[in-house]
This record gives C-alpha cells, sequence and structure tokens, in this order.
C-alpha cells in the first residue's frame, strides 16, 4: 500500500478502537491510505490527524452504514471480537452476538456497500482445543464445533468459515466479486497491549504468580504486534488483482515463528519488574481442576460480583499444551517474514507506567486472594486425585 505507487484508497478497520486494531490503523495512515476506525468505544491514544474514527457497536447493521457511507470502501480489516480471555469467555450470549453475528453483519455490508477485499483477524483457536500440535499447518481440519472447550473458539471458527466462504460472492453494486482471507495470529504482545499482560502484571505485583504448571518442553507461540500489522497488510494486497488475488479464500497461521515454553517465554517480564521467578511446577491437570472451580465459583457468584478469574480452562490449554505451526504459506503466499522482538520494551513500558517492584517491597497488598487461591487449590487437589487414594487418607 505504497501511496506513491497505487492510488489513495479508503479501509474500515472493526475494532479500530482496540489495542491491534488501533495500530494497523495507525500504520495504515502512515502509508497515505485514508483509516476509518469502527469500534464501541474510541482508542486509547490521541488519534492521529487523517484517521476518522465511528463509535458503534457491530451488533447492529445500523451502526455499520454509517461507517460504510463515509467513502468508497476499498478494503474491511475485521478484527472486532469478544469473549478472548478471563470473564469474558463466560458470557457466552455477548460471545455469540459479537463474534457470529458482528461478522454476519461485516459480510451484509460489504455485498451492499462494494467492497471488494475483506480480510478475518481469527485465531489459531479455530484449529486447537488442547490437542498437541507440532508445526501445523493450513490443511489440518477445523476443531469439531462441539470439542471446541470455550464459546470463543467455536464462534470463531463458525465466523471464520462463513468469511471464506463468503470469497467469490457477488456484490451488490454489480461488476465485482468479494474477496477474502483470514489470519489466525498467535497471543500478540507488544508495549501498550491492554488485554493480557496488564492482568499478569497484576498477577506477577500482588503476589499471586507463585507457581508454573505443565511440561517443561511444552512449546507455544506469541507474535509482535508490530508482526501482525504487517501480516494484514500484506494479507489485503494479497487480495488484489496485482498479486493475482493469491489469498483469496485461504487462511493463513501468523506468529513470530518461535515457539516457546510459555512461561519461560514471560520470565524477563517477571524478572525484568524486579520479582522472583516461580520454581513451582504443578500437574496440568491439577490447575485444569483449578480453573474449573474458578469458573464455577465466577457462575455462582459473579451475578453478585462479577470477578476476574484466575484462570480458565481454555488458557490453561492454551498456555500449557503444545501448539504450533508452521509460517511456510504466509511466507510464500503473502510475503510475511516475521521480524525479532523481544519483551524489553515491554518491560520498559511496564516500567515508564509506574510498575516494577520497588527496593524493599517484599510482601503482597491482596494476602486475602492468596489464602483463597490457596483453598481454590486444595479444592482442586481433591478433585484431581482418584477415589481410591482419597479413601485411604
Amino acid at each position: 500500500m505504497d501511496a506513491q505507487r497505487s492510488p489513495k484508497e479508503t479501509v474500515l478497520i472493526t475494532g479500530g478502537g482496540g489495542y491491534f486494531g488501533f495500530r494497523l490503523g495507525c500504520a495504515l495512515s502512515q502509508k497515505g491510505v485514508r483509516v476509518i476506525l469502527f469500534d464501541i468505544s474510541s482508542p486509547a491514544q490521541n488519534i492521529p490527524q487523517g484517521i476518522r474514527f465511528v463509535r458503534g457497536d457491530i451488533r447492529r447493521l445500523s451502526d455499520l452504514e454509517r461507517a460504510f457511507q463515509d467513502g468508497d470502501i476499498a478494503c474491511v480489516f475485521h478484527i472486532a471480537s469478544y469473549g478472548m480471555s478471563g470473564r469474558e469467555q463466560l458470557n457466552q450470549n455477548l460471545i455469540e452476538e459479537v463474534n457470529v453475528g458482528g461478522t454476519d453483519n461485516i459480510l451484509q455490508a460489504c455485498w451492499r456497500w462494494g467492497v471488494p477485499r475483506l480480510v478475518y483477524t481469527s485465531t489459531f483457536n479455530v484449529i486447537f482445543g488442547g490437542q498437541v500440535i507440532r508445526n501445523g499447518d493450513e490443511s489440518l481440519p477445523y476443531l469439531p464445533l462441539h470439542l471446541h472447550p470455550d464459546h470463543y473458539s467455536r464462534t470463531k471458527s463458525i465466523a471464520e468459515k462463513k468469511v471464506l466462504e463468503a470469497n467469490g460472492s457477488p456484490l451488490g453494486t454489480g461488476g465485482d466479486v468479494l474477496r477474502t482471507c483470514a489470519l489466525r495470529p498467535a497471543g500478540i504482545y507488544g508495549p501498550g497491549e491492554q488485554r493480557h499482560l496488564p492482568r499478569i502484571v497484576s498477577y506477577i505485583e500482588r503476589g499471586l504468580f507463585k507457581f508454573v504448571y505443565g511440561d517443561p518442553s511444552s512449546l507455544v507461540e506469541f507474535v509482535h504486534v508490530d508482526n501482525l500489522v504487517q501480516a494484514h497488510i500484506l494479507a489485503s494486497e494479497a487480495l488484489k488483482a496485482a498479486k493475482g488475488h493469491i489469498a483469496s479464500g485461504k487462511p493463513y497461521f501468523i506468529s513470530d515463528g518461535k515457539p516457546v515454553n510459555n512461561f519461560e517465554f514471560f520470565r524477563p517480564l517477571v524478572e525484568g519488574l524486579g520479582y522472583t521467578f516461580p520454581s513451582t511446577r504443578l500437574p496440568l491437570t491439577l490447575v485444569y481442576c483449578f480453573a474449573f472451580l474458578t469458573e464455577l465459583s465466577h457462575f455462582v457468584l459473579g451475578r453478585l460480583y462479577n470477578f476476574q478469574p484466575f484462570l480458565t480452562r481454555t488458557e490453561v490449554y492454551k498456555t500449557g499444551v503444545t501448539h504450533y505451526f508452521s509460517l511456510e504459506k504466509a511466507k510464500k503466499e503473502l510475503g510475511y517474514e516475521a521480524q525479532p522482538f523481544d519483551l524489553q520494551e515491554v518491560v520498559d513500558w511496564f516500567k515508564a507506567h509506574g510498575h516494577g517492584r520497588s527496593p524493599g517491597n517484599g510482601g503482597s497488598d491482596f494476602p486475602l486472594w492468596t489464602w483463597l487461591l490457596v483453598l481454590l487449590l486444595v479444592l482442586s487437589i481433591f478433585t484431581w486425585l482418584p477415589p481410591t487414594a482419597l479413601l485411604s487418607v
């Protein structure tokens, strides 16, 4: 999308108020593209000149129509979703409305307004549901819907299929068709990320990060936000006639291409903020039982107090079970090349925003949380142990 070699075009980014959507919008704007950010909440940062923000709910087609009326939109980046982690994973109705209903609305709007290109931000989870996957590729079948451990993954799978099946469908304006593709990113990180990293840092600062779990040789993947931005821009280009529509109707796995143990990945963050990395390692099945009890507690008490579950079962699988994927297809067809990044910039960001251990501050400010976690872990042990073991105590 080099502004010097191609005419200026307009793109729409759903979820443009979020961390990744806003970063993508800024990168495209710097390349001379007109950018419309669409989201229910405005970005936390100041919106640069030349970028337009439209507030709206993706569940309402009329809200989307206002955004599409702004101009001749050449590409939609559909990033908006709900239910990725924490307590959001437990709100099935809202997950369904946003991830499936919102995607239906996007497709309707693209057809009506003659948008020729749609890039959908999917997830590893459309394939992964707790089974070991080593160097998997795009030929792997979708995980059967009934095997998904969470509703977010299930609805993302449904939405991705809808988007890819819409590839080649005629546009309402006539004379052209809709070209679609899907990117399946690993867990996103980068300075200023606001979904996962602040939650991890809050656990570290509260003294709750006391153990790791699973096989130390288990491997997962992450993707730096700027690598993911690069992949989306390349995917949009690969839907154009100039690139032979090579990405049309296809999914692509996107990551940094560096499988790593989940906890070792975060070690530089823990130690960089001045805390001790835990040496206690628990069995994966035990922590899974613990997560189940945490979810059960949220189900019982959530209406009175919508607390953040310490872990969900899906998060246990995603962080403790080996699953990583090949980038060969993205490299060959999109021209994607992951750039090297580490967590130092993330550490620096948190320190600049007042985080990090102060000298002499060795205690936890939330001892009640610690005792609640101990109680849940004890209950998990009794749930995890076979009945014969309990009877012999």
